[in-house]
């Protein structure tokens, strides 16, 4: 295994057992309260692979284990674990604090938006900031719902047995570009603006789903603390809502809105060398490292190919 590249915080003691799992480039690895990994024998390269398999975590638990190794020793070997997502669905302006801070209206019903899939990304990526079309890239701490069995038409009162997990979101906004075009996927869909993880959080393993966490700093700063008690849309009236137009499927990704205390709400945006630490109740921080945008290289000529003139 590679020498560890950054510190990996071991998970907190769950309040129920479940099960904490993580993606690495050895495999799928159920986490221990112990600080331990056990990489499984599965064939799944992440989490939503194993859960559109349609077993749910199951296959997980029962997994026979190949190996067993401190957590620290996979530092540098994490990787995505919703990769193989099909969708991430996300929300507008879901918390009253946010409301209150901004003095905007409550909505009537919920603001949806589609990331795009190039966003995607893992813990402890670096990311460029899109400084070419933006002056305002900004985070979003928020906690993320990953769908266990498929949803239509489900009604609130059975929306929590429809999700299998949770995990932290950075929803990453341009701001002058969301105001300029009025599309929040356009916004949000800048490469490496839709990093999930660290890890992947069975919940079972979540102390209370009616209030989970989330905690973001920047550069060590505290930005953004609350929990999912302020919703405004709360978990099982949004996934009702989305679920009468759309259908998610096992391994669809929901994110459920960002409290007060961004970027635009502090009027201070993103800048090279920003580290942004999203941490949501159970789930090891998901870190992300933002640079300077350079432009990809121009793709090489084909072998053989004569210059035209």
């Amino acid at each position: 295994m590679s020498a560890p590249a950054a510190d990996v915080t071991a998970p907190q003691p769950t309040a129920a057992a479940g099960l904490h799992l993580l993606a690495t480039r050895h495999g799928l690895a159920r986490l221990g309260d112990d600080g331990t990994a056990d990489l499984l024998d599965l064939p799944y390269p992440d989490v939503a692979a194993l859960l559109q398999a349609g077993a749910g975590l199951a296959p997980a638990r029962e997994a026979r284990v190949r190996d067993r190794v401190p957590l620290d020793d996979l530092a540098g070997d994490v990787v995505a674990p919703l990769a193989h997502t099909r969708s991430v669905w996300g929300v507008g302006l879901n918390y009253h604090c946010k409301a209150r801070l901004t003095g905007r209206s409550l909505p009537e019903q919920p603001v949806l938006y589609l990331k795009g899939a190039s966003a995607g990304c893992g813990p402890d990526a670096v990311v460029p900031l899109p400084t070419s079309v933006s002056a305002q890239p900004d985070y979003e701490g928020e906690v993320a719902l990953v769908i266990g069995a498929r949803m239509h038409h489900t009604p609130a009162e059975s929306a929590w047995a429809h999700v299998a997990a949770i995990t932290a979101a950075n929803d990453c906004t341009a701001r002058d570009v969301m105001k300029a075009s009025a599309n929040p996927t356009l916004a949000k869909s800048f490469p490496g603006f839709g990093a999930l993880g660290a890890s992947v959080l069975d919940l079972a393993a979540v102390a209370d789903r009616d209030a989970i966490p989330v905690r973001t700093t920047v550069n060590g700063e505290l930005r953004q603390q609350a929990s999912t008690a302020d919703l405004i849309f709360g978990v099982p009236e949004l996934l009702a809502w989305i679920t009468r137009y759309v259908v998610l499927e096992p391994g669809d990704v929901v994110l459920t809105g960002t409290p007060a205390g961004t970027g635009q709400d502090r009027g201070c945006f993103l800048a090279p060398g920003d580290l942004v630490e999203v941490t949501v109740g159970g789930v090891l921080p998901l870190r992300t490292r933002f640079r300077a945008e350079t432009p990809d290289p121009a793709p090489a000529s084909p072998a053989g190919a004569v210059p035209t003139a």
